[in-house]
């Protein structure tokens, strides 16, 4: 079953992606669908759950963000702090 689905994805990636053909592969997909769960808010300890990691550092070397991941992040917390600074204040 597995030779199946590879050669389904390889002829599928040659018809619609043809510059990733020969470098998207069933890995390559596992490694973006963890990425974009993460990145869409679920919590990274799902994703291993999800993926059957036994040690949460093997699900991070698996999930691949924007370099900006951290900084907007970190711009988002503080707007949601001053946010309820606001609340409190009125």
């Amino acid at each position: 079953m597995p030779t199946v689905f590879r050669t389904s994805l390889a002829q599928a990636t040659t018809r619609h992606l043809p510059a990733w053909a020969g470098k998207l592969t069933p890995h390559v997909l596992r490694h973006f669908c963890a990425s974009q769960l993460y990145l869409t808010g679920m919590d990274l300890v799902a994703v291993q759950k999800l993926l059957g990691h036994s040690w949460i550092a093997t699900t991070m070397r698996y999930i691949h963000v924007h370099h900006t991941h951290i900084e907007d992040a970190w711009t988002a917390a503080h707007q949601r702090a001053e946010d309820r600074w606001k609340g409190l204040t009125r």
